[in-house]
């Protein structure tokens, strides 16, 4: 980067010569070309910049929950390239203070990413562990797969329940079993029970009225019995209804409402050490 700034006051210094010193074509052509390199040089300077507000844009697509955060680390980033550029032509004291800062920055954003690598690392095995613990429940509709960073175990409705019902079968209580063991063994991690449905209306259901109805009821069903019974941290707990809105098959037919029609567990790292290191 100090190339750059040399090569740019070396361009100020002969532009101020040739305004007042008269020149061959010869020397003025290569004067010239000086100048047109010392552009190219200041442009990739420029395009250094520009990749390390990239890696910024990329930090902030890990993770929704880490958005705003992110976006106030690339507007003081922003703020100190606009610093940058106001101190380019000034003493060689405050340019290297600047370099100093960029330095510091561009290793904290190093440290950022070595905690999303350990996150990944810890997603991947947590993934492992649930589907060895719940091998034996895969062919009645359980996937565990890796989303955004996050895990996510999808039991299909008639695994967990009897048609119509928001009360767990003995079937279904088996596989919460496994699960639950493994979310003890992993206090590290924050747990989200997401209710989905198909759009077939609901009939003669009681209380129930509707498929919001349906997929809440169903996913505090869950965290009850995960927390009540398998003894999971109810603090670590949180239970929400999708409805018929978040389908994964058509609804037109009778494989794709199946599908639609599940329990999804979100299981997602706490971020505390990144939040630290961003704020």
């Amino acid at each position: 980067m100090k190339n750059i700034f040399f090569a740019f006051a070396l361009f100020l210094f002969v532009t101020s010569i040739t305004s007042c010193v008269v020149l061959s074509p010869k020397k003025y052509k290569a004067l010239l070309g000086t100048k047109d390199s010392l552009y190219t040089a200041f442009n990739e300077g420029q395009i250094k910049i520009e990749n390390l507000e990239d890696e910024v844009k990329k930090l902030k697509k890990d993770t929704s929950l880490m958005a705003d955060d992110l976006r106030d680390l690339q507007n003081r980033f922003n703020d100190v390239n606009a610093n940058f550029n106001k101190l380019k032509n000034n003493s060689s004291t405050e340019i290297s203070k600047l370099s100093g800062d960029l330095a510091a920055r561009e290793k904290r954003l190093k440290e950022v990413e070595e905690v999303l690598r350990k996150r990944d690392e810890a997603t991947n095995q947590l993934k492992e562990k649930l589907q060895q613990a719940l091998l034996g429940f895969t062919k009645s509709g359980l996937t565990v797969d890796i989303r955004n960073g996050k895990v996510y175990v999808s039991l299909m409705d008639k695994l967990l329940f009897p048609s119509g019902s928001i009360v767990i079968d003995e079937n279904g209580k088996k596989a919460l079993a496994q699960l639950a063991k493994v979310l003890k063994e992993q206090p590290e991690i924050n747990i989200a029970v997401e209710g989905h449905t198909d759009n077939q209306k609901v009939n003669n259901l009681g209380q129930i009225k509707d498929n919001w109805d349906l997929s809440v009821l169903r996913s505090t069903s869950v965290v009850r019995y995960l927390t009540e019974t398998e003894k999971v941290e109810s603090v670590r707990m949180t239970a929400t209804g999708k409805g018929e809105f978040q389908p994964l098959g058509a609804n037109t037919s009778a494989d794709g409402r199946s599908k639609n029609r599940r329990i999804e567990i979100v299981l997602s790292p706490k971020l505390d050490e990144l939040y630290n290191l961003i704020k």
